[in-house]
Order: C-alpha cells, then structure tokens, then sequence
C-alpha cells in the first residue's frame, strides 16, 4: 500500500561560491510571482524564498511516494523534481546562458537533517557575511512571514521556520551572538564620517563589487546616503548595485571625472595600483575642494603618491584593522557556544518534522 512523504528541499547560490556582484542574475523580480511558479511543479506544495544582496535561496516541500516502489524509481522521482526547479529558476532570472552552462556546479542542493541544520546556522548568525548580523534573521523572518501571508508556505514549512526563529531568536540572546555586531563597513563610515563629515550633499564613490565593498553600501544604505559604484566592468557594477544600491559608473567615466567625488572608497581585489598619480593629475590638480579617500583593499592598490596632489587626504584599512580585527575575534570567540545549541536542539528539530511526515 502506498504512503505519500514529504522532502523538504533547499537550493541555493550565495557569496561563498558565486561573487557578489552576479547574485543579481540568480535573483527574482517578484519573489511571490516566484514562489507560486515553483509550487507549479508537479509534486512541490510549498515554497519560501530568501533573497538578499549576498544570497539567493528556494525552500521547497514536495510530496513522494513511499510505498514497496523501488527506492532507484524514488530517486528518479526527486531528481525530477531537482531538474524542474532548476529550469524554472532560469526561466525566471536573467541568468545569462554562460551561467546556465554553469549552473550545476554553482548550485548548492541540501535535504532533510542538512536543510534544518543550515538554517538553524544562518538564522543565528553563522553564516552570514558578518557573523551575528542582525540583518540575515530580519530577512528571513520577513521572507516567511510573506510566504506565509501570500499561502506560498504550508503546515511543513511553517513548523519549520517557526521553529528555527524561535530557536535563534533564543541563541541569540543566550550566547550574545548578535550583540553590538559591527561590519568592515561600519568601522570605515565612522571613521570617514569623523574626518570628513557623512551627509547626503557629499558625492560619494565606493569602488569594487567584493564584500568589503557590499559591507560598505550595506551601512551606506542604512544611512540613506547615496553613492556611486564602479568596477573593472559595468556589468559588475550593474549587478552589484541591482541588489545592493548605488548608481552604476563605468571606471573610465569615473577617471575622468574623480574630481566630483569629496568621498572616495576603495575596495578591490585589484593586484595592482588602480588609483594613481598619472592617472588622475590632470583631473585633480585645479580641484579647489578636498578629496578623501579610503583603501580598504589588500592589497592596497591606492598608490600614495596622489597625496602630492592638493587636497587629498588618503587613509588606509589599517587605521581600523585593529577594532575590525577586535569585532571578529569577539564574534568568532562565540561561535562553539551557537554550535553547541544548534548540535544539541537539531535532533530535536529532525524529530518534529518527522512527526509531521508521520
């Protein structure tokens, strides 16, 4: 006699194994649009979607069938379902088709015990870009909260994400995980803030697609100040600011018209001097006002040089390497305590979900 199951799936592509700057071609214009595309394949009931500047991921619950069938016919079954919700997330982003072609190698595809268990490490602050960020439970909260509401999400679904905000709502506050949590980005805006003064009149530039510069316009945005974003490429660029903001600059314009900008950051993965005095003297030598620039990058590849030119005022990443370093080792220094939670409270979580199954 045949019995119906439930796998819950999750496939996702993230800062870890895509840069940042093309998570916005895996990305959804409209998640709940989205959602219900994916509850279209035959057998996926539910669906919730996490996306944010550095991620892009699908929880999916789909029925199979569990009776004497063999389990090669089972897999069959699952891997049909995997293939469907891989043609439907490109039918539905503007994956290019050299990212098509690469598709299976960048996608990451967990199930059961694996999908609790990530979850459970992001929503406490594990694995985002900077551990403990507040930011990661908020999106995740808010996505389940609108599959919830919009019925994308169903009873499997809905115990698990409850059951997951609880429990990191608890480790959170028991560990301290998330407590005066501070970015790369946060240190450098202070610091910049205090030197230069920080307001919406300023024209700012943030130069690189990379994390440090994603922290960047994370607190930029915050602060509602607008910026200006280059990169090698204005494709990067384009990406980069889809998700993240800022108004996209192609690097030649942005050589050309360096004088405009009174805030420069830096931060790139260049292994060479992108900014040097050659290449923006005769831009900058009749600028009356002054130009602060911040490299962030390492190496640095701001050559200081340019402070013979009048009114530049350049820093380095190593004026708040210290407190930055400090933050980490904090954040870092806590991690085996959420572990230990997450170790103890995940055989629990399994065994809820199994119950459900029942």
């Amino acid at each position: 006699m045949s019995q119906i199951s439930f796998d819950v799936m999750n496939a996702r592509v993230t800062f870890k194994n895509v840069p940042i700057h093309t998570i916005a071609k895996f990305a959804f214009k409209d998640i709940a649009a989205a959602c219900e595309e994916f509850k279209k394949i035959p057998g996926v009931e539910e669906c919730v979607i996490i996306q944010t500047a550095t991620r892009v991921e699908i929880f999916t619950v789909s029925n199979v069938e569990t009776d004497d069938s063999p389990d090669a016919r089972r897999a069959e079954g699952k891997t049909l379902v995997l293939n469907q919700i891989k043609d439907t997330w490109v039918s539905l982003s503007s994956l290019e088709q050299i990212d098509i072609d690469h598709f299976d190698q960048t996608l990451e595809v967990y199930k059961g015990d694996d999908v609790y268990l990530h979850l459970l490490r992001l929503a406490s602050g594990l694995d985002s870009l900077v551990i403990g960020w507040q930011s990661v439970f908020d999106d995740i909260t808010k996505a389940f909260a609108d599959a919830k509401n919009s019925g994308a999400s169903g009873s499997i679904l809905n115990k698990l994400f409850d059951s997951v905000i609880r429990l990191a709502e608890r480790m959170r506050d028991t560990t301290g995980i998330g407590k005066d949590v501070i970015s790369l980005g946060d240190i450098a805006i202070k610091l910049v803030d205090e030197k230069a003064g920080l307001d919406s009149k300023k024209k700012i530039l943030v130069i690189g697609t990379g994390e440090p510069a994603a922290m960047l316009a994370k607190t930029l945005g915050k602060k509602g100040v607008p910026f200006d974003v280059t990169s090698r490429s204005l494709d990067r660029a384009t990406g980069f600011s889809t998700l993240l903001g800022g108004t996209p600059v192609d690097f030649s314009d942005v050589l050309a018209g360096f004088d405009k900008y009174d805030i420069i950051f830096v931060a790139t993965t260049a292994d060479y001097f992108l900014i040097t005095y050659d290449r923006i003297r005769l831009v900058m030598e009749e600028k009356k006002k002054g130009t602060l620039i911040l490299d962030l990058s390492e190496p640095r590849t701001v050559d200081e040089g340019i402070t013979a030119l009048p009114g530049i005022k350049l820093l380095f990443r190593d004026q708040i390497a210290e407190i930055y370093e400090e933050s980490v080792k904090t954040r870092v220094g806590i991690v085996p305590a959420v572990e230990k939670i997450i170790e103890k409270e995940l055989p629990v979580l399994s065994a809820r979900m199994k119950r459900l199954d029942a």
